[in-house]
C-alpha cells in the first residue's frame, strides 16, 4: 500500500505514514537469504483447536470471575474465536463441516480479552479502540504481514493444517506464480528488474520454518492489488468466512469475514478481522454503528461498508479463488 486513510464516525481523518509504491517495488531491497522467523507451533492435524506458543500460558492469566448474562455478546474468557463471541440473540452460526476454513477460523485461539493490537516491532498499536479481540496469530519479522499478508498468511496457514500443500500459492503483483511447492523444492525468486523467475538455491525443504520463509517472501511482493485479482465477487446472501471486503489498490485494503451466522428467516451477520499498517497483529473489528456487539449485519450495508478504519464500497465482497466451491 503506498499509503492508507483511515475513516472515523467523528469525520475526523488520520493519515498513515505515505509508502513509496506498492510492496512489489517498495521492499525489492528485501534480501532474498533465508532470514530467521519468529518461533511458531504448527497446527496439529488430529486437533480442531489451533495452539500457537505460549497460548495456554496468556489464556490461565484471564480471570474466572467475569459476569457473564444471557444478553452479552463477549464473553471474556473465551480462547477462541467460536468461545469469544456468541451469536445474536435470534441468530445461529452457520453449520460447516468439520476441517473448513469456517471451523478453523472458529476454532483459533485469540489473546486474552482486552490485550492491545501490538506492531511488528512490539509497541502497541495508536489506535486501541478499533478491535474487540486479538488473534493469536504470530508474524513474520519486519514491517510486512499487513492487511492483505494477514489474510494470506490465515490462507496459507489454512491450507498447512490440512495438509492441502499443493493448494499453497499467490501471485506476485507483478503477476508471477509463487507456489509453495516449488520453494519447497529449493527454488527461490530471481529478480531482473521487475521480471521475476525461479532458480534452484536450496536443497528440498518441508520444515515449518521454511513454509514461514515461504509466506514471509510472498508478503514481500504481494499486495491487495494481487489479492483482489485472484478473486471472485460474491453476493452477501452467499456470504462464507473466509471471504473478504477488498479495494484493491494503491491506496487499498482489505477485511475478512471470519464468522457468519443467520436467523430464522435468513438473514446473516458476520465478525470482520484485519491487519493494517504498520504491520500488526490480526485483529477482530469492533462495529462503528454499535461498539458494544461487534457483529455486522448484512441489512446494515447500504451504499458502504463502514469499518473503524477503512470504508468499503457495498460490492466489496468476494472471494479467494481457492474457496470458490
Amino acid at each position: 500500500m503506498n499509503k492508507v486513510i483511515c475513516f472515523l464516525l467523528t469525520g475526523a481523518i488520520l493519515c498513515m505514514v505515505a509508502m513509496p509504491l506498492e510492496k512489489c517495488i517498495r521492499d525489492s531491497s528485501i534480501t532474498l537469504e533465508p532470514e530467521s522467523v519468529p518461533d511458531a507451533i504448527a497446527p496439529d492435524k488430529d486437533k480442531t483447536v489451533i495452539y500457537l506458543e505460549e497460548r495456554e500460558k496468556e489464556a490461565n492469566a484471564i480471570s474466572g470471575s467475569e459476569r457473564f448474562g444471557e444478553e452479552d455478546i463477549i464473553y471474556p474468557s473465551g480462547t477462541t474465536l467460536e468461545e469469544r463471541f456468541r451469536p445474536p440473540k435470534g441468530y445461529q452460526r452457520v453449520e460447516k463441516p468439520v476441517g473448513s476454513l469456517q471451523g478453523y477460523l472458529r476454532q483459533y485461539s485469540m489473546k486474552p480479552d482486552k490485550s492491545p493490537v501490538l506492531l511488528y516491532d512490539g509497541r502497541e498499536k495508536q489506535n486501541q479502540n478499533a478491535h474487540a479481540a486479538v488473534f493469536f496469530m504470530p508474524m513474520v519479522e519486519g514491517d510486512l504481514q499487513q492487511c492483505a499478508d494477514s489474510v494470506i498468511r490465515m490462507y496459507g496457514e489454512y491450507l498447512w493444517s490440512v495438509g492441502a500443500y499443493d493448494s499453497i500459492a499467490f501471485h506476485l503483483t507483478s503477476g508471477f506464480f509463487m507456489d509453495y511447492p516449488s520453494w519447497r523444492s529449493g527454488k527461490r525468486l530471481s529478480l531482473n528488474g521487475n521480471q521475476v523467475s525461479w532458480v534452484r538455491k536450496a536443497a528440498y525443504d518441508d520444515s515449518r520454518d521454511n513454509f514461514i520463509k515461504y509466506l514471509r517472501q510472498v508478503m514481500v511482493y504481494a499486495g491487495t492489488l494481487s489479492l483482489d485479482k485472484e478473486c471472485s465477487p460474491v453476493d452477501s446472501s452467499q456470504m462464507l468466512a473466509g471471504d473478504l471486503f477488498i479495494h484493491g489498490g494503491s491506496p487499498g485494503h482489505c477485511v475478512m469475514v471470519v464468522d457468519v451466522a443467520e436467523d430464522v428467516g435468513g438473514s446473516q451477520c458476520f465478525l470482520l478481522a484485519q491487519g493494517y499498517m504498520p504491520a500488526q497483529e490480526f485483529h477482530v473489528l469492533k462495529n462503528p454503528l454499535h461498539e458494544e456487539n461487534p457483529w455486522y449485519y448484512v441489512s446494515e450495508i447500504q451504499d458502504s461498508l463502514v469499518t473503524p478504519e477503512y470504508v468499503f464500497g457495498k460490492d466489496s465482497l468476494k472471494r479467494w479463488k481457492e474457496f470458490c466451491q
